[in-house]
């Protein structure tokens, strides 16, 4: 291959750009980041050990929650301790094996979110709209088969589309204007058309994020006006809360990645664009567990059954 066409594998890093234009930023983005990063931590594995140990908690919806806390801890894990060295420090490096890894878990973790929260919308239709008939709909086999498939269907098309990427001669640019390897950033490095892959990207992300949206305001719809008919002010209140919960964090996801992905890496503004990853990648996984659990009696009944005691009458 000619000194024009070689890969950046050839120079064996890229330089991660990150937040560098704002040096006076970067001690204040690594405390705030830091903070949002243990909440991340502690609040996802609160749910999962939860989850796991409370009898009452294992039921389809808190099995789903349990997985998109995992899925939050990796895909969080997967890029914020790079960028945190990064903005700790002078050195802004990252290997271009690291940055190939990198870009096959954010990919796949992304897209594995995406169809799980259509997983998590279906299984509130099934409860509020066909509450005779949950058990049956919603058996253990059946959302092991569902949380399975989303997991699967999230690393084979990350495969895919991982491969699709790396084929993309860089030129030799090694300097990345992102805080993590992700597909548009790349694609900015390349000295050649990449309008097919643009085209790619926009297929697979109208695919697996246009689609799976659609499918959650389908199920919401019905949920909505299962939930109007209700006469029960109790169980109007219930299925509000735990829609209404699922519904935020849906939009702190979807939103974000629409902006970014949903439109050619040419199409918007860089730094733009790296604050809105920074929001998907650092602000919603710490504010799921936030959402899900404030307010929720049936997660408040576990930590008093877990400590030992009699719960409040006013929880």
């Amino acid at each position: 291959m000619n000194d024009d066409g070689k890969n950046a594998s050839s120079e064996g890093y890229f330089v991660l750009l990150g937040f560098s234009n704002w040096p006076h930023l970067e001690i204040v983005l690594f405390v705030i980041i830091l903070i949002f990063y243990l909440m991340t931590l502690i609040g996802n594995l609160f749910i999962m050990i939860l989850s796991y140990l409370d009898a009452h908690l294992h039921t389809p919806m808190y099995f789903f929650l349990s997985n998109l806390s995992f899925l939050d801890l990796c895909y969080t894990t997967s890029s914020i301790p790079q960028l945190l060295v990064n903005l700790w420090g002078p050195e802004k490096t990252i290997s271009y094996i690291s940055c190939m890894i990198q870009l096959y878990f954010s990919l796949a973790l992304g897209t594995t979110e995406c169809v799980l929260l259509v997983v998590m919308s279906y299984d509130r239709y099934a409860a509020v709209c066909r509450p005779l008939h949950y058990a049956v709909l919603m058996n253990p086999r059946f959302c092991h088969l569902l949380a399975v498939a989303s997991w699967v269907s999230g690393f084979t098309t990350s495969a895919l589309h991982s491969s699709f990427t790396f084929w993309v001669p860089l030129c030799g640019h090694r300097q990345m204007d992102h805080f993590f390897c992700e597909v548009p950033a790349l694609l900015r490095l390349s000295c050649v058309d990449t309008s097919v892959n643009e085209l790619t990207l926009l297929i697979m992300s109208s695919i697996f994020v246009l689609i799976p949206l659609i499918l959650i305001l389908s199920s919401y719809g019905a949920v909505a006006r299962a939930v109007l008919r209700m006469k029960s002010t109790t169980g109007l209140q219930r299925a509000f809360g735990t829609c209404g919960a699922h519904l935020m964090v849906v939009s702190l996801f979807f939103i974000p990645v629409i902006c970014v992905y949903l439109q050619p890496p040419s199409g918007k503004s860089q730094d733009q664009g790296k604050f809105i990853a920074l929001f998907y990648t650092v602000v919603t996984p710490s504010l799921n567990p936030l959402i899900y659990t404030l307010r929720n009696k049936d997660v408040r009944g576990a930590v008093w059954r877990l400590i030992g005691k009699k719960r409040p009458l006013h929880s």
